[in-house]
């Protein structure tokens, strides 16, 4: 349950460097008039991050994929960044519950990118 904008903790890719991920983000609870922005952020040794990718704004409970290719790049560790507003409510209290979850799509057939 997230009550502010925030970032999740770092998760280390480990056997997964250097694949393509799919990215599931669950939705399961918003308030009315309320936006979530979830971007995805990667490092190569965790200090200094660089934005990957951003989901589009969503404004109802789903969920949705994401293809994060990382064949060719230097990204050891990924976290996810959110931020919410509201608009035209009494009260500006943001809430939203949501999660978010990544699998390897790696085919040894698969073709490089560089």
């Amino acid at each position: 349950m997230a009550y502010e904008d925030s970032a999740g903790t770092e998760i280390a890719l480990g056997t997964d460097f250097g694949k393509p991920l799919l990215l599931t983000p669950g939705i399961t609870q918003m308030i009315a008039q309320q936006s979530l922005d979830v971007s995805i952020w990667g490092s190569a040794e965790g200090r200094y991050w660089r934005q990957l990718a951003t989901y589009p704004q969503k404004f109802y409970c789903g969920t949705y994929l994401l293809m994060l290719d990382l064949r060719c790049q230097e990204v050891r560790c990924l976290r996810a960044q959110w931020r919410m507003s509201r608009w035209g409510a009494d009260n500006p209290q943001v809430l939203a519950s949501f999660s978010l979850s990544a699998a390897s799509t790696f085919r040894a057939a698969s073709s490089s990118c560089c």
